[in-house]
């Protein structure tokens, strides 16, 4: 979210993700000398049906606002998915109003208790990663989910958090896309611009995948990690929204080893453990 991207942030989609597709995605046959990556904009204007004039006013920032059916066109050719189909369009939907500042994230008194409840680890985090509250479990699973941690800081500055994770490139790059996705049109959000300015300044990685305009929504699903006690362990992770914040858990299938260690675990984090 530098100033030229807040300005143009269309054009700056549009230029990133023309730099992704290679001719030969695109149908062009090879040949001859390049000097960009990717397609250039006259190709992509004319796979997507438009003048090569129109698409370099949208790219400039000269023309914000496109038809949903030119969008749709760009995106057909630029090979986007249906999340990130939707991001374009929302690039060029009006800004709304500028909104007082927002206020501080809360979490409610009976995620509290539900924290305390389950017995596995479960903490909630906020829009830009930020842990928000987590139960003993998760700080004993690992450090860094105590609140006032941000889950994507520690993913690409804390050389512990990067060998905790079995697929330490997947998991910062599927972050990085998601905090693109969490932030949206919301670009004037303090937290937002803190964290972004905070990371493109201490960290390569992160500049390079910033720069890549790639968008995911950050979903449940499986992981794998190494736990400096426990060893290597295979879990689930599920995500659940509760008041525009997220309760995350991890937990294993019922009768496994990560299962037996996970309860290994929880005994060692009880009164006397």
């Amino acid at each position: 979210m530098t100033a030229n991207d807040d300005e143009n942030r269309l054009g700056a989609y549009l230029r990133a993700r023309r730099g992704l597709v290679t001719p030969e995605q695109a149908g062009i046959p090879a040949g001859g000398t390049r000097r960009v990556p990717g397609l250039r904009r006259e190709e992509l204007a004319m796979l997507a049906g438009i003048s090569a004039d129109y698409y370099l006013r949208l790219e400039r920032g000269r023309d914000k606002h496109p038809s949903a059916q030119v969008l749709d066109a760009l995106a057909r050719v630029l090979r986007l998915d249906e999340v990130e189909r939707d991001y374009l369009h929302s690039l060029a939907a009006p800004r709304p109003r500028r909104r007082r500042l927002p206020a501080a994230e809360q979490v409610p008194a009976r995620l509290h208790h539900l924290l305390a409840a389950v017995g596995v680890p479960a903490f909630v985090e906020g829009r830009a990663f930020d842990v928000l509250a987590a139960n003993e479990l998760a700080t004993a699973f690992s450090p860094r989910l105590r609140p006032g941690e941000n889950r994507l800081r520690s993913l690409l500055l804390d050389p512990e958090e990067q060998a905790f994770h079995q697929d330490w490139t997947a998991a910062v790059s599927g972050f990085v896309a998601a905090l693109r996705d969490s932030i949206g049109t919301d670009v004037d959000n303090p937290r937002f611009v803190e964290l972004v300015g905070e990371l493109s300044l201490t960290s390569g990685r992160f500049r390079e995948l910033w720069a890549r305009h790639d968008v995911r929504t950050l979903e449940g699903g499986t992981t794998t990690v190494n736990h400096p006690v426990l060893g290597r362990l295979h879990l689930h992770r599920d995500k659940l929204p509760v008041d525009g914040l997220l309760l995350v858990l991890y937990y294993a299938d019922a009768g496994s080893e990560s299962a037996e260690k996970l309860s290994l675990l929880a005994s060692l984090v009880e009164p006397g453990g």
